[in-house]
This record gives structure tokens, sequence and C-alpha cells, in this order.
């Protein structure tokens, strides 16, 4: 490699060229083919046993989200005007190609279910909007008696009512979310009219991740460069160190383009990480390149600049390879978007590192060198001071130092048992967001947004029309929904019968219970295939009546909700399981779930994988066994740190922060290597552990520390992401930058002290 470099040297204008023409050829391919994944179910790994059986159950049952419109009125809905606008906005969306027209509900398209002399009667609640005062109170009487309306398309105060339309799989597009919300503003007024639902969240995201990705990355850009400039005291330093980052990027989203990868609401993090971790191989470079240049003040471009290579192109090479690890790790979770943002920021690591390495040297020979005015004062070391003393009084104090470490990690370990995950996706918005807020109005109106699907399976042939069956899912229902304020409804074929069986007895409350034998709830059934719309029956049951499906609905998306709901389900298997019924679960609410699972459990592969493979290959960079274990210490330090402070701080686990230790690791054992690779010169050199740290102190300690530095300030820019879980990592991330580098300038440096590493004897 070093060869290779050095005829980078030699030929620096065609580097130069090259390196910008295949920039440009990235650039292209970037803004012709990126796009963004808006379908949340395109996250999850479909070939996973548990997704497999919820999207079988979707098909049995046309499980779908949907979009929920909610409408307003605080004089009450049962006014002319306000019905007119229920049907036109029905007919509206019944229009729409991602819309069937069947799956469309509201109190216009709902069946009122009643008993005649004749058997049942299915029909719609109105056709003609009623204009006269008796018509309209005999529709408001119409839904307040009949269960499955009241409450669930009309909320019990009679002000707002729901349209609920479900949207076919692989329909829903950025254009088709703003068409939704163009035709709910065309709506408003003097009604006030909410929209949401998870594909509303969807477009939402996908809306909201380019926006906020172009916000941010000028403004990390236009951090860099002053902290760079702050501390590289250098324009043309900086400028190069700032393009090295940038071709990574533009490299990093070429190629997914090329590959035809999506870009998921995290990969819209890839920038703002790649540009703060990139520039640290130039921060070391051009940090060599200084303190040669101050011992000889008369060396030319291409002697400072080979000095330069030979010098630091090895700890170069392998801070971008264990960081380059840090991320690969992450190909271990199940997570499509935390497997991407792995690999290609992983990708953007090591072309970081082929810029630095190229373009760098490439700059120097054909720009010259940085302009640095205290080039020649080699009496100045002022900036080490602090460094130096840290190094004194670590070895100084050492049991201080390590009891001090031990502590702090006990603390963290201690949080660490308070982490808890979590699967909302509503989580990632502002509390005071136009969504959140919709949402928020939603579930306090109505059972709630987010759903959970039960799937009731039996071998038998009818088993769902048996009588104590039923009666085991009525009660399922109804102690969930009564013992979880969380959970605000039920619907299932249990609702229907009970209905059922109320109008067929004079609309008697003492009727609104499961019919009492298996003949009457076969006929029930069949007189309302006969009278109504089959259709919605197959929503709730198969047509052998062998499979139901039950569905709960949850004021939150979070895990927390589920589990709970999911808790107290499990109570009744035994006494289903007893009636040969097994239970499964479906849908978007169970999916998500999983999906928080699937996070933990790669994280936790994510972390010890990197681990194993970050001290190998330290232990075998420094043919040192010791080393490579010393070396991850800062970095296993910070691990725990990290996750003991979200515990006890209570930020949850995510698809964002999950992203946490990864990055720690990755970026981390930079600090470690760099300090380790001048550590081990210096105890060739010198033979005296005293010295060997001060000097180390001096070259790569100061690196380090302005290497800490730009991190920090480009992880902070994060904070001003318009995502919650976005800044709690750039909280997260920054705190462990600082913790990295105290680590590797105090505990890891006394344990190479204490363990004589370099050296044979006790010094």
């Amino acid at each position: 490699m070093l060869k290779i470099i050095y005829k980078i040297i030699r030929s620096p204008k065609i580097t130069l060229a090259i390196i910008l023409l295949l920039s440009a050829v990235f650039f292209v391919v970037m803004k012709q083919n990126s796009r963004m994944e808006t379908d949340l179910d395109d996250y999850m790994p479909q070939e996973h046993p548990a997704f497999v059986y919820s999207n079988q159950a979707e098909e049995w049952f046309n499980i779908q989200d949907g979009v929920i419109i909610a409408i307003e009125n605080d004089k009450g809905v049962y006014r002319s005007a306000t019905l007119q606008k229920i049907k036109d906005l029905t007919g509206e969306l019944q229009k729409m190609a991602e819309i069937d027209r069947d799956d469309v509900t509201s109190l216009y398209t709902a069946d009122n279910i009643t008993g005649s002399d004749l058997g049942l009667d299915v029909e719609p609640f109105f056709e003609k909007v009623p204009e006269r005062e008796d018509k309209l109170a005999n529709l408001r009487q119409d839904v307040r008696t009949n269960e499955m309306i009241f409450g669930r398309l009309v909320n019990t105060d009679e002000t707002v009512t729901v349209i609920i339309a479900e949207i076919k799989d692989d329909l829903f597009t950025q254009e088709f979310y703003h068409r939704l919300l163009d035709l709910a503003e065309r709506y408003e007024g003097p009604e006030k009219l909410y929209v949401a639902g998870r594909p509303i969240v969807e477009g939402t995201m996908a809306y909201l991740g380019p926006r906020d990705m172009k916000r941010m990355v000028p403004i990390v850009i236009a951090v860099i460069i002053i902290v760079l400039l702050m501390v590289q005291r250098s324009f043309k330093a900086g400028l190069f160190t700032l393009l090295v980052v940038l071709f990574s990027v533009v490299w990093a989203f070429g190629l997914m383009a090329l590959l035809n990868v999506p870009i998921y609401a995290v990969s819209t993090m890839i920038p703002v990480m790649l540009i703060a971790i990139g520039v640290a191989d130039g921060i070391h470079l051009y940090s060599h390149l200084h303190i040669f240049m101050k011992e000889n003040p008369g060396a030319d471009r291409k002697t400072a600049t080979r000095d330069m290579i030979k010098e630091m192109w090895k700890p170069v090479v392998m801070t971008s390879v264990t960081t380059a690890v840090g991320f690969i790790s992450l190909l271990t979770s199940e997570v499509y978007p935390i497997k991407y943002f792995g690999l290609f920021t992983a990708f953007g690591v090591m072309m970081a590192m082929v810029f630095s390495l190229s373009l760098i040297p490439a700059g120097l020979m054909i720009f010259g060198l940085p302009g640095w005015k205290d080039r020649g004062e080699t009496g100045r070391d002022d900036e080490n001071k602090l460094l130096n003393a840290i190094a004194g009084l670590v070895v100084k104090h050492k049991y201080a130092t390590l009891f001090a470490t031990i502590a702090i990690v006990a603390l963290s370990i201690l949080g660490t048992t308070k982490v808890w995950i979590n699967s909302s996706f509503l989580d990632k918005f502002e509390a005071d967001s136009k969504i959140v807020m919709t949402d928020a109005f939603i579930n306090e109106n109505f059972g709630g947004t987010s759903t959970l699907n039960v799937i009731l399976d039996s071998e038998s042939k009818d088993a769902f029309k048996r009588p104590e069956i039923l009666r085991a899912v009525d009660s399922l229902q109804a102690d969930v929904v009564e013992s979880l304020p969380v959970v605000g409804n039920s619907f299932a074929l249990t609702d229907y019968l009970r209905r059922m069986n109320k109008v067929m007895h004079a609309d008697s409350a003492q009727f609104n219970i499961i019919p009492s034998s298996r003949e009457l709830v076969a006929q029930y059934l069949l007189l309302y295939e006969m009278s109504g719309d089959p259709e919605n029956l197959w929503e709730v049951v198969d047509y052998n009546y062998r499979k139901a499906n039950l569905t709960f609905q949850l004021k939150s998306d979070n895990s927390i909700a589920l589990n709970s709901a999911i808790a107290e389900i499990e109570e009744h298997i035994p006494e289903l399981k007893k009636l040969g019924v097994t239970v499964n679960y479906a849908g978007s609410g169970y999916k998500g779930l999983v999906f928080t699972d699937l996070i933990l459990e790669g994280q936790i592969k994510s972390l010890l994988l990197s681990l194993i493979i970050v001290i190998i290959l330290l232990s075998l960079m420094f043919r040192n066994i010791r080393a490579g274990i010393i070396g991850a210490v800062p970095i296993s330090v910070t691990a725990v740190i990290s996750f003991g402070v979200m515990g006890l701080l209570g930020i949850p686990l995510s698809t964002t922060t999950a992203l946490l230790s990864s990055i720690a690791i990755g970026i981390g054992i930079d600090y470690a290597v760099h300090f380790i690779e001048r550590y081990r010169i210096y105890a060739g050199k010198t033979g005296d552990k005293e010295l060997t740290g001060r000097k180390t102190m001096q070259h790569s300690g100061r690196a380090i520390a302005f290497n800490a530095i730009v991190v920090i300030a480009g992880f902070l820019v994060l904070l001003a992401s318009v995502f919650p879980p976005n800044r709690a990592l750039g909280g997260l991330v920054s705190m462990n930058m600082f913790t990295s580098f105290l680590g590797t300038v105090t505990i890891m440096y006394l344990l190479l002290v204490l363990f004589n590493v370099y050296f044979k004897k006790k010094a």
C-alpha cells in the first residue's frame, strides 16, 4: 500500500482528476436513483416466522392499515351539513384508485343490523342526508342503540365521527399522502378534520426524513468547517479534510442508489455520521504533519508528505478497518434499515480512508503545505500541558483511577437493567407535532389508532359457531378492555352475534349476550349472510368458521402497551386451549413488537461480535494480545456507560438508538489504535515509560483530543433534528466520544503502564 501512495505523490493531478470524475458519476447516480422507503412493513424481515404468519393472516381476513379521518363539529355531528360532508368525503375516498370501494367505513356506509317480523334487516343508517329534525333525531337514536357503531364510528359525546379507509398493499405513495391531506383540508370549515393512521405516520416520516437530512447536512458541514479551522489552524488542511468526508458521503449514497437500496429513516443520519467520523483520518494526518514541520522547518512538501504517509498510513488503515468492523457487525441484525445503515456507513468509512490517503497527499503536492504560523517553533507545546498533567496524575493516583472507573461501570450496569425497547413509530415525532396531537385526539375520543390482531384457530369445522368458544372469546374481549386503560375497544364475530341476538329480542339489553345454542348461532349467521354484506363477516371469521380474527384497538403503539395487552390475552390461553383453540398474533402492531425484539437481539449480537473482532484485530495489528485486550477497554466501558445513561434517563432502545454501541465501538476504537501505535513506537525509541507516555500524549493524545472535539461537534448537530430519537442519539454519541477519549488517556494508558506493555520489565 505504501508503494501505491508514493505513486500518488508522483502523479497528484491524475489522482485528483480520477477522484473528481468518479465522484461526479456517483453524484449523478445518487440524484437520479435515490428513493425513500415509506412502507414500514418493508423495514422488517418478511422471512421471519412471525411476519410470514402475520402476512398470511392479513390475507385471510383482509387486514389492512387504514387512514382515519376524524370530523369534529363541537355542536354535534347530527346536522345535515355535517352528514352531507361525511357522505361526500366517503364518496371521494371510494373513487381513489388506492382504496377499494368496500374498504371505506363511515356513518354513511356502515351497516345497521335491526330485527323485524321477517328476520334480520341489514341496511345503511341513511342513504339520503336527513333534513328534518325528527329524521336527524331518529338517526341519532339508531346510532346510540347500536353498540357496534356507538363509540366506534361516533364518539360518546356525539361531536366527532370517523371515516376509515383501508389502503391497498404497496399503493401508498408520497403523492397519495399529499392528496389525502389536501382532501381533508378542502373539507375543513366549520368542522375540523384530523387525519391519522399508520399510513399517515409512514407518509409523514417519508416527507420529513429527507427534509431533515437536507437541513442538517449544511449545518454539520458549517460546524465541522468552523471546528476544523479552530483545531487545524489552516484553511487548506480544513478544506481537504472536509472534501474527504463529502466525497465519502456521495460514494455511499451513490452505491445505495446503484444497488437500488432505498433510503430508510435511519439512513438519513449516514451523512452526519460520515462527516463527523471521516474527519478523523485527516486530523491525524495533518497533526503529524504539523509536528514534523515544527521539528523540520526546512523540509520541502515531498519530504514532509512522504514522512506523513510513512508514519501514519498504518494507524489510518487500522482505525478505518476497526471502525468499519463496528458498523459491519450491524449485519447481524435482522432489521433491514439497520443492516443497510451498517453496510453503507462501513463502505463510507473505508472510502474516507482511501480519500485520506490519496486526496490529502495529492492536495499537499499540488497546492503546497499548510501555512502554520508556528512552524519551526519547536519549543511551543502549551497545548499539551493538560494531557501531560493527565498522564502524570493517572499514574500517580492509579488506585483512585481504577476505583473511579469501577464505580462508574457498576452504576452504569445498574442503569442498563432499566433500558426498555420502544416499538412506537409515533414516538419518533415531537410530542407537540401535528401528527402526534391528531393521534392523541382520536385516541381520546375513540378506541385507539393502533391495533393488535389476535388470530384464533381451531382444527374443527364450525368451531366458531359453538357458544362455549364464543363465550370464551367474549370473556377475553371484556377482560382485556376492562383491565387495561390503554386498550380502548375490541371487535370480533362475537359483536355481530350479540347484536343480532339483541335485535331479535326486541332490542332488549338483557339479550346483548352470546346466543345460548349452536343452532341459534348458525341461524343468525345464515340470516346475516342472506340479509347483509357477507364480506364484512369474512373479516372476523373464515368461510369454514375454523379461524377467527379478534381485533383490539390500543391508544398507544409502543411496546409497553402491546406487551401489556398480550400478557392479559395469554391468561386466557389455557381456557381456549381446552376448547381446542390456539392463539396467534398478526397485524402491524404485533409486527412492530417483533421488530423491536429483533432490534435488541441484533444489538446484543452486534456488540459481542464487534468487541471480539476488534480485540482479535488489535492483537494482530500490534502483535500483542495484552495490547488487544487493553485497547478494547475504553470502548467496552463507553458502551456500558452509554446504556447505563439510557436506562437512568429513561431513553428507550429504538431503531435509531440501537445503533449506539456500534457507533461507540466504531469511532471510539480509533483513539485506542492511534494511542497504542504511537505508544509502541516511542517505547521502542526511548525505553522509558514516563517519557513514552509524555511523548504519546503530545503526539496522539493531542490528535485524538482534536478528533474528539470535531466528532462531538458534528454529532451535536443531531440535536437540531426534528426527530427526538435522532436528538437522543446525537447527545449519546457525543457523550460516548468524550468518554472514549477520556478512557483512552486515563484507564487504557494506566493499564498499558501497569501491565508493562512493550516493556520487558518494570521501569
